[in-house]
Order: structure tokens, then C-alpha cells, then sequence
């Protein structure tokens, strides 16, 4: 490719002159997403699996289940749990299933794997743990057990920092 010249004599940094170099993101990289309610929340990327997007016939009803539980999932061979996070939450507005696509986040800690149904899902962000704050005080009791604090710079509402291991330790899988 580049027989008879000498690539010492190459300057590298040549034709590279308009590009910056990267910088380091600030935190740790999370998944945002929304629940029906529109609040928002954020999930180590960590613990997440897979984020999927599926026909609500490949979640598969179960009866005689928590009401917390939308279903099971093949995810891979391996049959999981599929809870409307929102529901699982405390929430009242029920996950819309009569569309094309449902997103599920596949969420794993300690050899448990879960899928949360979310009502949207906004993407990854780098996010500073040091900008957290504590939960303020219109945060819904029955999230609170599953949430470690907020940030209330980035959005309108507070964007909620969501413990994966509290969902997937919780006992209201039982109820």
C-alpha cells in the first residue's frame, strides 16, 4: 500500500488538524426512559441486559399471577418475569399494550433477570452521581424503596435514579 515511501517521514497529525480529541465523559452511562404517568427515570447501565422491542404477543399471559406481572418472555431460552414498571412502582395508569411495539428492559443482579415494560425508552446518558440529590418531597411513597435520589437540573420534572437491585429484591413479586 504504501511500497517505496518512507513513513517516517509521514506526518500523522496531517489531515487530523479539524478534529478534537475525545473528552472523557463526566458520571456514569445510564438508561433514561418513561413510564405512562410521563415521569422519568434512570437505570444504571450496569444491570441492564438487553433493552427489546416487541409485539405484545411475545409477552405470554399468565393467570393466577401477581397483578404487578404482565408475563413471561422467552428472552434467549430463558423464561423471565415482564413487569409494567410503572404498575410495579405504585402508579395508576395502566401500560397502553394495543400498539405495535412494547419496550422491555431485561435487567439482571445476582443470577435474577426481569423485564420492565416501559411506556418509552429515551436513550443512554452519561450522568454524575455527584449531582444527585435527595428525593424530593412530591416523590410518591411507593417508589421511594426503589429509588436513590434525583437529578432536578436536567428536565422540567426530576429524572429519578431507579435501584434495579430493590425491584429485583422486592416483596411485592409475592403479592
Amino acid at each position: 500500500m504504501f511500497s517505496g515511501t518512507d513513513l517516517s517521514d509521514i506526518d500523522v497529525k496531517e489531515g487530523f488538524s479539524d478534529f478534537e480529541p475525545l473528552q472523557a465523559p463526566e458520571g456514569d452511562l445510564y438508561l433514561r426512559f418513561f413510564i405512562e404517568s410521563g415521569h422519568e427515570f434512570a437505570i444504571p447501565a450496569m444491570g441492564i441486559r438487553e433493552v427489546l422491542a416487541l409485539a405484545s404477543e411475545q409477552i405470554t399471559l399468565v393467570p393466577n399471577v401477581s397483578p404487578l406481572v404482565m408475563g413471561v418472555l422467552n428472552f434467549r431460552g430463558q423464561v423471565i418475569w415482564v413487569s409494567d414498571v410503572g404498575q410495579f412502582l405504585g402508579g395508576t395508569r395502566l401500560l397502553n399494550i394495543e400498539r405495535a411495539e412494547i419496550s422491555v428492559i431485561v435487567i439482571e443482579a445476582q443470577d435474577i433477570m426481569v423485564g420492565l415494560a416501559v411506556e418509552r425508552v429515551r436513550g443512554m446518558e452519561w450522568l454524575s452521581l455527584d449531582k444527585l440529590e435527595p428525593l424530593s418531597n412530591s416523590t410518591n411513597d411507593s417508589m421511594s424503596p426503589f429509588l436513590k435520589g434525583e437529578w432536578s437540573q436536567l428536565t422540567e420534572r426530576p429524572l429519578q435514579l431507579l435501584d434495579p437491585l430493590s425491584i429485583l429484591r422486592s416483596a411485592r413479586w409475592a403479592a
